[in-house]
């Protein structure tokens, strides 16, 4: 979607200044899910924080007190409201694992990339080869990967697997990117932000929360492809909205409002209402889609994309109370 000069002069008059930033997200994204919640959530949040203690992995008080404020399972629950309660379980523990994941990648990756290798390597090894782990992170997606394996068919833990090591393989252009002296654009930032969204991965999981497994003809039409990177992008590109302060103070560059600030040398209200713009268009074009590609599919397939939907609708619903993006309402009025 192009953005005129004009509407960056739009965006200025008509949102600036604010003071709280969810007001200006809640005003301006558009936001056609209702708000659902899983009635087995308090289950899986205590299942999360004992699958964390048994891998040693909340044994670091200040992964604990992450854990604690980004509440993994409570995003799993508003992404998938109808899902049982033991696929939930695994939904929570792939997302508590991948925020812990992703937090060491990216600290480690800003400091020393180089550092960050045998930790990509690892998990690659993992979920490529099978071959044993060798640090407590390395154990818990083992185990991860065997909870999968175990609840999904062959051809959706085989999805599960490709999709996390693309997760994993975008960590490295994060690094060359957090490193580099050039400002990432906001062309190869969207890109950046597309291979570590993380989100992706859990479409197998959704896919196995269905009736039967989605027809080849399904899971590779070309539109079904489309959706899913419409669904994937608008899901992570949300929590950017919430997370830009976070993310300005620690010097972060993958995210979708910073992005949009550098490129237009805006305050960070006006670059906000810009990227909420993108992500509209996005959302919609993913309601078009799927309403001509719906007539096509099967029930599981229905349901295969109502779980992409869920992932757009629970990722808002959760930014905009989780304690981890609190600062969104202390947002700066100038560049």
């Amino acid at each position: 979607m192009s953005t005129t000069h004009e509407e960056i002069t739009l965006a200025a008059q008509d949102g600036i200044p604010v003071v709280d930033l969810r007001e200006l997200i809640d005003a301006n994204l558009y936001m056609p899910f209702p708000f659902q919640r899983n009635p087995h959530a308090s289950e899986a949040a205590a299942g999360v924080d004992a699958w964390l203690s048994t891998w040693g992995l909340t044994d670091d008080p200040a992964v604990a007190a992450m854990i604690s404020g980004t509440r993994p399972a409570e995003l799993a629950a508003y992404n998938s409201p109808t899902m049982d309660a033991g696929l939930l379980q695994i939904m929570a523990n792939q997302i508590a694992y991948q925020f812990i994941f992703d937090d060491r990648a990216e600290d480690v990756g800003r400091h020393t990339p180089g550092r960050l290798l045998p930790m990509l390597c690892e998990s690659i090894a993992i979920l490529r080869d099978g071959q044993p782990p060798t640090t407590p992170l390395g154990a818990a997606l083992a185990d991860l990967h065997r909870q999968v394996r175990e609840r999904c068919t062959p051809a959706q833990a085989a999805r599960w697997a490709w999709n996390s090591r693309e997760y994993v393989h975008g960590l490295l252009y994060e690094a060359v990117a957090q490193t580099h002296s050039v400002p990432v654009g906001s062309g190869l930032c969207r890109s950046i932000r597309s291979l570590i969204a993380g989100v992706e991965p859990f479409y197998p999981l959704c896919e196995a929360a269905q009736p039967c497994e989605l027809t080849p003809e399904e899971i590779h039409h070309p539109v079904m492809r489309r959706l899913s990177r419409l669904s994937a992008d608008a899901a992570v590109w949300i929590p950017d909205l919430f997370s830009a302060v976070k993310e300005q103070r620690a010097g972060g560059v993958i995210n979708l409002a910073l992005a949009y600030q550098r490129s237009h040398r805006c305050s960070l209200p006006v670059a906000v209402t810009l990227a909420t713009w993108h992500i509209n268009s996005t959302i919609r074009e993913f309601e078009e889609l799927y309403g001509e590609l719906e007539p096509e599919l099967t029930p599981s397939g229905v349901g295969y994309v109502e779980g992409m939907a869920g992932w757009i609708r629970g990722c808002y619903f959760w930014s905009r109370t989780v304690p981890r993006y609190a600062d969104a309402m202390a947002a700066p009025s100038v560049p």
